[in-house]
């Protein structure tokens, strides 16, 4: 990523010219979004820019785009119109708020000449600041860029809380404003942020200390380690010390999961029993940057003593029942590293989830159990997952992901229909990458239509939806024969023809499904979409032993 130290000349730019600018320096190359009259001239900016534009169909997928941008990225951008677009895309930036993706929103706004005048500007909802009022909420910071005096200071500070908190913000830029040239331009004072030395040295010596008299020590690593580019750390650290690590559900792949040291998901009762019990048999559990969601504590079924647990985050540090602060996560890690002695811990056999050669019987129905185990065997380093939400993320958690950082999720925010435009953001941070979507069929019909940008851009990506006719995940929370939970089927294989580009194809059988899969891995010309027609009454093993948990709260 380029620097993100202001270097160029205020009195040379005017205030849309040098939003471009720091966003490039902060290494956004694309920007998702859809244009409206507010924002024409900041996107015939974009345009002449070396800043890539991606026309979204809708305001939410553009949303969502930018924020599975934002986690392979390192930081995304959406850019739409005041209020019918900004208000469009708040729920996708509250789910990359909630999960600490670092989007930038760039809405367009009536110019300041105009708002005496006209006080019922078309788009207008109660008050002008509406819009900021509502983003507030949802982002960690904000500014409405109306005075040329400040507008390039506010944006290196908005751009900068970002980056360091990695959570949305907001930039609401008057139309008026994008050209204008200011004058001066008081520079941003950058607050370094370090960590105590005497919290970190007692902190670091009371975790050593535990960590060494531990004979069954393990990491538990979360999202955060992905956020803020500590893999490396988190590598270096459990090679050296020799503990095993097990990862949080929206961690998944934080760490390359063929790593030896690699035991699994932890998810409480939901995960797998061998990881469950090799977790929770541990006398110091390291939490490394992990959400304590209910999701990813499998439903409050974990069972982790605090009284042997270190958490660590990037906003707190907690070592039994004491805190520290002042001491940043990557800071902490790599003293650790740097004191921690080896540890004896082996991982028994059968922890470690292994994968047997898929023995294919070709006329049998195909379930999702018997998808994936097939999916293992496609499984390439370049190969980006991207669940949705429901069985299609439950389900996920089995695939054995090659490299690391490649599984995408909204496994905290839990919003559906994430997945498609995902694919979308995930193919422009990184175009090496081949995208692999799971996506329920009650999920892709809320944002399905982004198929059409993929075959507009002709991404080669590869999209499972699994057809059981409704919302399955619901049926096992609350069973029963309830109309709400049915939707109207679609001929799912046929969409490429209306989209004008893409193949479609439909399996029911596990020879179906095979061959479906073989010729949309071979196709590179453009998105390939596969319509699994799974029974009403499967499920993954996760799911069961996660509806018997909700059934009693729902």
């Amino acid at each position: 990523m380029a620097t993100h130290d202001s270097t160029h000349s205020p009195a040379a730019l005017s205030i849309g010219q040098y939003l471009i600018q720091r966003l490039q320096d902060y290494g956004i190359g694309h920007v998702f979004g859809i244009p409206g009259d507010y924002v024409l001239t900041f996107y015939g900016m974009l345009e002449k820019s070396a800043i890539k534009t991606v026309g979204c169909t809708r305001e939410d997928n553009a949303g969502f785009a930018a924020d599975a941008y934002a986690r392979v990225n390192g930081m995304g951008a959406v850019c739409v119109t005041y209020c019918v677009g900004g208000l469009s895309v708040c729920n996708s930036i509250a789910g990359a708020f909630a999960e600490k993706s670092p989007v930038v929103v760039i809405s367009g706004s009536p110019g300041m000449s105009e708002r005496d005048n006209n006080p019922l500007l078309h788009h207008k909802v109660r008050e002008f600041h509406t819009q900021m009022d509502v983003f507030e909420k949802l982002c960690i910071a904000g500014a409405e860029l109306h005075d040329p005096a400040t507008a390039f200071r506010e944006i290196d500070r908005v751009l900068d809380a970002a980056s360091r908190f990695k959570r949305p913000v907001y930039l609401e830029l008057p139309r008026d404003m994008v050209e204008v040239v200011p004058q001066t331009s008081p520079p941003f004072s950058k607050v370094e942020v370090a960590s105590d030395p005497q919290a970190m040295s007692e902190a670091c010596d009371d975790a050593v200390a535990m960590l060494a008299k531990a004979q069954k020590p393990i990491i538990l690593a979360g999202v955060e380690v992905h956020r803020f580019g500590l893999q490396d750390q988190l590598v270096e650290l459990a090679e050296r010390s020799n503990i095993p690590i097990a990862a949080t559900l929206l961690g998944k792949s934080v760490v390359r999961e063929t790593h030896p040291l690699y035991v699994g998901i932890y998810e409480g009762a939901m995960g797998r029993e061998e990881v469950t019990r090799f977790v929770e048999e541990s006398d110091c559990v390291l939490l490394l940057g992990a959400f304590m969601t209910d999701i990813n504590l499998g439903i409050y079924t974990a069972d982790l003593n605090p009284n042997k647990c270190i958490y660590a985050t990037s906003e707190q540090l907690r070592i039994r029942h004491h805190h520290f602060h002042g001491v940043q996560l990557g800071d902490f890690m790599q003293s650790l590293t740097e004191k921690l002695p080896p540890t004896t811990r082996e991982i028994p056999p059968g922890v470690r989830q292994k994968t047997r050669p898929f023995e294919l019987k070709a006329e049998a129905p195909i379930t999702i159990s018997r998808m994936i185990a097939l999916l293992n065997d496609r499984m390439e380093e370049d190969t980006i997952v991207i669940a949705d939400i429901g069985d299609s993320l439950f389900s996920a958690t089995d695939l054995i992901i090659q490299g690391r950082t490649e599984f995408i999720s909204p496994a905290y925010y839990t919003s559906m229909g994430f997945s498609t435009p995902a694919a979308l953001g995930a193919h422009f941070a990184r175009p090496d990458g081949r995208p692999l979507v799971i996506c329920g069929d009650g999920a892709f019909q809320m944002t399905g239509q982004e198929f059409s940008t993929m075959v507009r851009h002709k991404i080669p990506a590869v999209m499972i939806i699994l057809d059981n006719h409704g919302y399955g995940t619901e049926r096992f929370l609350h069973p029963g024969d309830w109309e709400y939970n049915e939707i109207l089927p679609w001929n799912y294989s046929k969409l490429p023809e209306v989209y004008g580009g893409g193949r479609g194809y439909q399996a029911a059988t596990e020879g179906e499904f095979a061959q479906a899969m073989a010729s949309a891995w071979d196709d590179l010309s453009g998105p390939s979409l596969i319509q699994v027609k799974i029974g009403v009454e499967d499920s993954s093993q996760a799911l069961i032993r996660l509806a018997e948990r909700l059934s009693k709260r729902v």
